[in-house]
């Protein structure tokens, strides 16, 4: 270990940039508290818990921009097990997350553009083409990000990431650690969680080379149990919402997320969100919701589009209209009942072969009847994402089915995740207008 650069990392991160990141937090709840942060005529000002995530958020990427002084560093698709990673010490990147925080800071299609002229093509995954572009040009919102000592990709949400890390990892020239997830037609078999099993046994043999230690298995079960406590808490604060008014919409969820995304397995995530719950259920019991004249309630399909968070938010609401359910959000709820602290191999093994971008269409439609009965809901809007197409695959059919069979009217609409050159705000606004107009007049 270098003394010195360990020495400044513990004075950047842990001296200087907990302390201005703390200030901003109280500045911050000062603000809340005299009803000055995310002041909206249409909306309830959002949580004070969520105060708190954007500095959980502000000491990951902190932490991000020293760690190659601290430790070792890996890149992981969103959807991966990195339960034995963390338990090895690495800090972990979201090349995903990273994408989506670019998005909603306005600086994706700029980073997109970087990579086009590489040579990346336009049909690319905006995460993707975002995310290579800040590689190859060194910009990014956050300062600087880590150069990776390991890459890991699971295919559990698609095949580009596949692609993807090959080309990280050709640039880097660091090793790549792939996770091929059986996909789920009907149901997941034996042997399919065995197959899963034995790649991430081969996973930690890899990992540990790396990080230059043996994996410690109460470490790795104690991680386990921190990431399955968090993705609990995370489908509490969702099921929330099945009270009227709803105290959050999918909105806010969409923004809250990110802990339980790339700060799993900490203990940290777990505080933020028991904390948030409790608020939540304040909310519950003085009769607030996040639209004070709360008419419609809705269900989200696909990501969200990131660059226009406010504006979907502000438009819905003047209608009287809170999206309340996603099943975006809830394929991280839907993860902790699959975790198991005392069997963390196996566990893992299944985990990650649920969420709902490896499981058939029909599985998608399922969960969003189950929604509409459980959120008591009076419409939908799928998300046709241009980039994400195993997402948007079988929305128009889906739209179809629940409008015909589930007499529910659905909306889908056209967009981008996060590039918005294929946003059209006149389209937006005409669809969702005709849209409101059909709910209100049922």
């Amino acid at each position: 270990m270098n003394i010195g650069k360990e020495l400044n990392y513990q004075w950047q991160v842990n001296v200087l940039g907990r302390s201005a990141l703390r200030l901003n937090r109280i500045l911050m709840a000062r603000k809340a508290g005299k009803g000055q942060l995310g002041k909206s005529r249409l909306l309830t000002p959002p949580l004070n818990t969520s105060i708190w995530t954007k500095e959980l958020i502000g000491q990951h990427y902190l932490r991000g921009r020293y760690a190659n002084s601290h430790g070792k560093v890996a890149w992981v698709t969103s959807g991966a097990p990195i339960e034995f990673l963390k338990a090895l010490d690495f800090y972990l990147l979201y090349p995903e997350n990273h994408g989506a925080l670019c998005g909603a800071a306005r600086a994706a299609e700029g980073l997109s553009i970087e990579a086009e002229k590489a040579g990346y093509s336009r049909d690319i995954c905006s995460y993707a083409r975002t995310d290579i572009g800040a590689m190859l040009s060194g910009k990014t919102p956050v300062g600087r990000l880590p150069k990776p000592d390991l890459l890991l990709a699971c295919t559990n949400i698609c095949q580009t990431v596949l692609h993807w890390y090959r080309v990280l990892a050709h640039h880097f020239q660091v090793p790549l650690i792939l996770i091929d997830t059986p996909f789920i037609y009907t149901e997941m078999t034996d042997h399919a969680v065995a197959f899963v099993k034995a790649q991430l046994e081969e996973a930690i043999i890899v990992a540990e080379k790396v990080a230059g230690k043996p994996l410690d298995p109460r470490r790795f079960k104690e991680v386990t149990r921190l990431s399955m406590l968090a993705s609990e808490l995370w489908l509490e604060l969702l099921r929330r919402n099945r009270h009227r008014p709803a105290p959050i919409s999918v909105f806010d969820q969409f923004t809250q997320m990110a802990p339980i995304v790339e700060m799993r397995g900490e203990a940290s995530t777990v505080d933020l969100y028991a904390a948030m719950l409790k608020e939540v259920d304040q909310r519950i019991e003085q009769g607030i919701g996040v639209v004070p004249e709360e008419r419609l309630r809705l269900l989200w399909d696909n990501l969200p589009v990131w660059y226009r968070l406010r504006y979907l938010a502000e438009f819905l609401g003047a209608h009287g209209a809170v999206i309340v359910a996603s099943t975006y959000t809830n394929a991280w709820a839907e993860l902790g009942p699959q975790m198991d602290p005392e069997h963390p191999m196996e566990s893992m093994a299944r985990t990650y072969m649920y969420p709902i971008l490896n499981r058939g269409t029909g599985e998608k439609l399922a969960t969003m009847r189950q929604m509409i009965q459980d959120y008591h809901l009076d419409g939908a809007i799928l998300h046709s994402d241009r980039s994400c197409k195993p997402y948007s695959v079988g929305q128009m059919d889906q739209r179809d089915r629940l409008m015909r069979q589930d007499d529910l009217p659905a909306l889908l609409l056209e967009a981008d995740h996060n590039d918005p050159r294929s946003y059209s705000e006149e389209q937006v606004a005409n669809r969702l207008t005709a849209f409101m107009e059909m709910l209100e007049a049922a």
